[in-house]
């Protein structure tokens, strides 16, 4: 996915995460770029050359250039540890527990030689951290994060202690804090010294404007931001489980996902494009329910409102991800900021009508518009995915494609193994640019894994035993690639703006 980023921008110039369309979905048409080689002086006028598409197969090889997924070994798969109770509650006595959380003792090897390249969204990291290269973070600097922050993380030595400023809604904070104690039991002793604030609400709050020098900007850690403001992207809480919604950890949501992909297959689907969520409080949303089928007009869309309280009452009986990969097209489309939900829609092999949004995440940066998903113009949803339907419809070969590539790009390139590689990679080159030596804050509790398992209890404690990190990781992290240079950047730009012209025109 070379140029798949946004990179860093030089000194003394505004962030290129600024310059590139803020799409948020870091969309770029590398495909484009691949294919403009292959094809010579032809141009994409119109995306029946998407039948063009089937030249995409080439680009599965250029886009893996940087190094094979490299799969967790089958001795470290939760599944097969607690396969056999994913259907019920783990009833485990405490003694048990502390058992299973002692720290690994076994390590896993991973024959070969030196680690494969991480992914191109790794990039993002060096954009993220930009504002601090140059003078480094001081103690100051973190200290004035602390209004926007719902928890301090300070590791020492290889031992996390966590001060609370405010709760998170549900259990984010808990489960992105046990998310950085199992990378921590991965990768033992390699995890360094540092202090981090933590904000577990939605949308970026460090506003660039703010800050003429971007130095002065304090560090926010957050799952999401968009390029006006200066946060730091961080996996989201959910790859380790989302109980109160009943989503199981990102591993074991994949395998159920896949299971279900082979029970309904593409061409047996409904051909419709699916949602459901809340639409409560988010105008984009509500314009998309308008895209329901009434008073005779067909926007060739199925789209359902969550209920929350009455899921949680019927067991989630009619929620499940997994059950829902029914229909041909899945939406995508944002909520109060990003939203959690990207990851398991991507994951069905369903096209994805993804709605353009301002808003990045991890996931979303890496993903390639035309490849990985179809892009739906927010200032008129209804008519786009009315489009994008009817032609999906009348191409199911290229519409199949696209779904399949997105579906492949959340397995292999967003699975957990990436997952701890980019959040040790982040925490690496941020600990980096600390000016002073982490301390223990007065009022910081040490937290580890049996002191967060034990008194968890149902399907927190179930989200929990089968997310944990049972061995020591044998093998380094994959190659961290460094920034994008200007050139590329204006390449990403310039492609981007390309495919979003010609998908309005051929939506007339």
């Amino acid at each position: 996915m070379k140029g798949a980023v946004f990179p860093a921008a030089p000194s003394g110039e505004r962030s290129l995460g600024a310059v590139l369309r803020t799409k948020g979905v870091g969309s770029v048409m590398v495909g484009l770029v691949v294919l403009a080689l292959l094809l010579g002086a032809r141009r994409w006028t119109d995306l029946d050359a998407l039948s063009q598409l089937e030249a995409n197969q080439l680009l599965l090889v250029s886009a893996r250039q940087h190094g094979q997924h490299r799969r967790r070994p089958t001795a470290a798969s939760p599944h097969q540890l607690y396969g056999a109770h994913r259907a019920h509650t783990i009833h485990l006595r405490q003694r048990d527990v502390a058992a299973a959380v002692e720290m690994p003792r076994d390590t896993l090897q991973v024959p070969g030689g030196p680690a494969p390249s991480c992914p191109d969204y790794f990039r993002y990291i060096h954009e993220d951290l930009r504002p601090w290269r140059g003078a480094g973070i001081t103690r100051e600097a973190v200290e004035r994060a602390r209004p926007h922050a719902y928890f301090r993380l300070v590791i020492v030595g290889g031992r996390a202690y966590v001060e609370t400023y405010q709760r998170a809604y549900q259990t984010r904070d808990l489960f992105t804090q046990w998310g950085i104690l199992q990378l921590i039991r991965r990768y033992p002793g390699r995890v360094p010294d540092l202090d981090i604030m933590f904000a577990c609400d939605d949308p970026g709050q460090v506003r660039a404007a703010d800050f003429p020098s971007p130095s002065e900007a304090p560090p926010v850690f957050r799952y999401s931001k968009d390029a006006s403001t200066l946060d730091i992207v961080f996996p989201d809480w959910s790859f380790w489980g989302w109980p109160e919604v009943g989503i199981r950890p990102w591993t074991q949501m994949l395998e159920e996902v896949a299971q279900e992909n082979e029970r309904v297959r593409w061409t047996e689907r409904q051909p419709y494009a699916f949602w459901k969520g809340a639409p409560a409080r988010f105008r984009i949303r509500h314009e998309l329910m308008r895209c329901n089928a009434s008073n005779g007009q067909e926007w060739n869309a199925r789209l359902f409102s969550q209920d929350w309280k009455h899921a949680v009452r019927n067991g989630f009986k009619d929620s499940s991800i997994p059950k829902q990969c029914l229909y041909r097209y899945k939406i995508y489309i944002e909520g109060n900021a990003w939203s959690v939900s990207e990851k398991y829609i991507m994951a069905c092999d369903s096209p994805v009508l993804f709605v353009t949004t301002p808003f990045q995440d991890i996931l979303s940066r890496g993903l390639v518009a035309g490849k990985h998903y179809w892009p739906i113009n927010r200032e008129h949803v209804c008519k786009s995915i009315k489009f994008a339907v009817d032609w999906g419809n009348g191409h199911p070969a290229q519409a199949r494609l696209i779904g399949e590539q997105g579906s492949r790009f959340v397995r292999e390139e967003m699975s957990i193994d990436y997952v701890y590689d980019y959040m040790i990679h982040l925490l690496t080159e941020y600990a980096k640019l600390l000016r002073y030596k982490p301390t223990i804050p007065e009022k910081a509790v040490e937290i580890c894994t049996e002191s967060m398992a034990c008194p968890a209890r149902g399907l927190h404690r179930e989200c929990m035993m089968d997310s944990m990190e049972r061995h020591v990781a044998g093998f380094d992290p994959c190659t961290l690639p460094p920034p994008f240079t200007e050139e590329e950047a204006k390449e990403i730009a310039d492609r981007e703006a390309e495919v979003l012209r010609n998908v309005e025109k051929m939506e007339g």
